[in-house]
């Protein structure tokens, strides 16, 4: 099935048997944006949206998600996180928030589905709280930053036209 590790030789989905793998250190780093309108960006950078600490809700969300992954995303594994952060920077020029998530383990296999899963969360909790005031809001450019650990090693985006800032 080319080389894709979640299928058997008859083509049926199976769960990765990570068993003979070396635990190591193991990191990810996703992010992604959220552009809103100006009345909500002013409500998230001030703090005073209704539903409140709309930036703080959705970092626990962010959180909560990326220890979720394996409930959520078929044939992920459950891993033990050692950290798990979600960080905003917030882009008034576009009226947009940028979020991050780092997420960290030491195990068999890698943690990119948490970040990932994490950012998606994170952003879809700031679309949820402020959606009274814009329902337009756009959830853009969700992508794996950096991975580093296990076989193939480490990975970063590179920096040509898509990192940060878009």
């Amino acid at each position: 099935m080319n080389g894709l590790t979640h299928f058997d030789e008859q083509g049926n989905a199976r769960m990765v048997d990570v068993g003979e793998k070396a635990e190591t250190d193991r990191i990810a780093v996703a992010h992604g944006f959220i552009t809103v309108n100006h009345e909500v960006f002013e409500a998230i950078s001030l703090g005073t949206a209704k539903k409140g600490d709309v930036l703080g809700v959705a970092r626990v969300a962010g959180i909560m998600g990326a220890k979720r992954t394996s409930e959520l995303i078929p044939l992920c594994h459950g891993l033990m996180l050692t950290k798990c952060a979600v960080d905003f920077v917030l882009h008034e020029e576009r009226l947009s928030v940028e979020a991050f998530c780092t997420v960290k383990t030491q195990g068999k296999t890698g943690v990119e589905m948490e970040a990932l899963t994490g950012v998606n969360i994170a952003l879809l909790t700031i679309y949820d709280m402020c959606k009274a005031m814009d329902r337009g809001m756009m959830i853009s450019d969700i992508c794996l930053l950096k991975k580093d650990g296990g076989k193939s090693g480490l990975y970063e985006k590179d920096s040509g036209g898509r990192g940060s800032g878009l």
